[in-house]
């Protein structure tokens, strides 16, 4: 086992969950495959981020470019079916790398493949919900996630940029503290410095405004064609949700380590008081596809702060499916919250009143413990309640 890196943690004292996403144009070489050394130090770092008790998930580009080079596929742009021949073979070849550098720290990996769609929440809840699922999962086996497009299924023009945005969706659905994207660039400049020598670095970005958005250029390599607008367009959607963001240059190895050797980079910090916005989106939500009837434990236990478990519903009416709205109400006839079911209305009319160890045996398969999870709920405040 290698020895991991000593860190620095006062960058990430306040942050638990980090999304790190990787650039093809860092991971990639043309001509020889995957950077090995490279890829090692960051890793290393990695592993010295979870001994410290954080979460790490790996967004990781690349599969096409790696693809492409054991094709033996000649320069230049691609036709789409190319595309997708070449990530059916890279993404193999990366998952094999993450997993192996991984293995010298003696920690597993879980390879996921995502498509854009399955991280809108809502467009596509139970695609949603079962990614998300899955991630929180192999977190909580203590494995990292490595989450790549699902490039082989793509039905429009496949850009490798989409994965900064796609990096910002996993950091926003699993509410990660923090993205760091690892780019070819040390973070923003007030203008493309390729193109103007007097262009000066920001390192701290407080609100994204419209200034800052015209700060952005095109990129700089053949490798990566998101450039810095993909990257302010994946801040946006980072920091509306809570979720800090870093732009930093992974050209030199251990470039998460070096952040804390006061490496050069952006940091974008979260809207005030944006971890609340999904739960003002959930309580501001008119309609409801079913109702939940809950026992008077269950709702204390939901004021405490904890999930709702099928043990304290007591009757459940309505056509729902899983991911859909459903209001919670108590046996006086009151809403008590409002969430996200976890299970269809077939399925949760069948635990009522079951604890957790039984559901396996109701549902023919081992179910999840919380029919609402406290993170899709919304409790209805004293003035707001109404009748069910």
């Amino acid at each position: 086992m290698t020895q991991s890196r000593p860190q620095d943690k006062s960058l990430f004292d306040s942050v638990q969950r980090i999304v790190i996403k990787v650039g093809s144009a860092l991971l990639v070489d043309p001509q020889s495959g995957v950077r090995t050394a490279w890829l090692h130090s960051l890793v290393q770092d990695a592993a010295s981020l979870i001994g410290a008790g954080k979460q790490v998930l790996i967004v990781s580009s690349g599969a096409i470019a790696l693809g492409r080079t054991l094709l033996n596929m000649n320069a230049g742009p691609l036709k789409l079916d190319e595309s997708q021949a070449a990530a059916s073979v890279g993404q193999i070849a990366l998952a094999g790398a993450w997993s192996d550098a991984f293995r010298t720290h003696d920690l597993v990996t879980g390879q996921i493949l995502l498509t854009l769609h399955d991280t809108e929440g809502s467009s596509g809840r139970r695609k949603y919900l079962n990614a998300r699922d899955t991630i929180n999962r192999l977190l909580a086996f203590g494995a990292i996630p490595v989450i790549n497009e699902n490039d082989t299924l793509a039905t429009s023009e496949i850009r490798y940029g989409d994965n900064d945005r796609l990096a910002a969706r996993v950091a926003t659905m699993i509410g990660a503290d923090l993205l760091i994207l690892l780019s070819d660039i040390d973070g923003l400049y007030t203008a493309p410095p390729s193109q103007d020598a007097d262009a000066k670095h920001l390192p701290r970005v407080d609100t994204i405004t419209e200034t800052i958005e015209a700060m952005a250029g095109d990129a700089a390599t053949g490798l990566s064609r998101g450039g810095m607008v993909t990257k302010i367009e994946a801040a946006k959607l980072a920091t509306r949700s809570g979720t800090a963001m870093i732009i930093a240059s992974g050209k030199r190895d251990h470039p998460v380590s070096a952040l804390n050797e006061d490496a050069r980079h952006t940091w974008f910090e979260p809207e005030p008081g944006s971890k609340a916005a999904r739960k003002t989106w959930i309580a501001g939500q008119l309609e409801t596809l079913g109702t939940l009837v809950i026992d008077d434990g269950a709702k204390r236990a939901l004021f405490a702060g904890n999930s709702l478990l099928p043990a304290g519903v007591v009757s459940v009416s309505g056509q729902f499916q899983r991911g859909d709205m459903i209001q919670i109400c108590d046996t006086s006839g009151d809403m008590v919250a409002s969430g996200l079911v976890a299970y269809d209305a077939l399925e949760a009319k069948a635990i009522i009143g079951l604890n957790t160890k039984a559901l396996a045996q109701a549902l023919g398969y081992e179910g999840r413990s919380a029919m609402v999870h406290r993170d899709n709920m919304a409790l209805a405040q004293r003035h707001d309640r109404k009748d069910c």
